[in-house]
């Protein structure tokens, strides 16, 4: 087996680390959060092919959350080519393995794609074929084994909603009409949770976060379970 050069550390007849179950009927909460860590695990080269600030070869508008994205009047872009990167990007519509984004930036394709309010207006159609990464429906649909991307506008026909917020536990989600974050724990104060999400805070990838219940209200989240996950 023949490494790519944009893993960092990784031996050939070791287990594959970024690894992450296949899609399933059901999955359990520790599955659920042992893929979301994966994501924030992976570490790789950037090259400049991999970034993009343009329409891509079909047309579709480009914006890498790479280091120069606030010359393009965007905040949080986080990774600089030649210096070593950890985590996936955010992708609009993105839906890669770890595996599968490692692959993809060895073939040159560019490093995530920011939402923008274009991207939100075109929906699926504001998605290059030409970028790797995941997005934030897409990480919960990969935590969850799901065999597709399911939508944010989509994901309450899979679930049930929760009473409270202190109902939450592992592997739930909590959602808006733009956003999702997979819930992990509370912290010790139980006023923030502690989430996972694919997203632009504080910057463009997939990120361990603790964030305020009472921000989280203000934005309109509101706490959902998934019918096939299972203790």
């Amino acid at each position: 087996m023949l490494c790519s050069a944009v893993l960092l550390s990784l031996s050939a007849c070791a287990p594959d680390p970024l690894a992450i179950p296949g899609p399933s009927a059901t999955v359990t909460r520790d599955q659920a959060i042992a893929t979301a860590y994966t994501y924030t695990q992976v570490r790789w080269m950037p090259r400049p092919e991999h970034v993009l600030h343009a329409p891509d070869v079909d047309g579709i508008l480009v914006h890498t959350p790479d280091t120069t994205l606030a010359r393009h009047g965007f905040s949080n872009g986080w990774w600089r080519p030649g210096t070593g990167a950890q985590g996936v990007p955010y992708q609009w519509g993105g839906f890669d393995t770890p595996r599968e984004f490692l692959d993809g930036i060895a073939r040159g394709e560019f490093a995530g794609d920011i939402s923008t309010a274009g991207k939100r207006r075109l929906g699926d159609d504001g998605t290059s074929r030409h970028a790797a990464g995941i997005d934030c429906s897409g990480l919960v649909s990969r935590c969850w084994r799901l065999d597709r991307s399911v939508s944010t506008r989509d994901l309450p026909s899979l679930c049930v909603p929760l009473k409270t917020w202190a109902h939450l536990r592992a592997g739930d989600i909590l959602l808006n009409d733009r956003h999702v974050l997979l819930f992990k724990d509370w912290d010790a104060a139980g006023r923030s949770v502690l989430a996972y999400e694919a997203g632009p805070f504080p910057i463009w990838r997939v990120n361990a976060a603790s964030i305020p219940v009472a921000k989280l209200e203000r934005e309109g989240y509101a706490p959902w379970r998934y019918r096939g996950i299972r203790d």
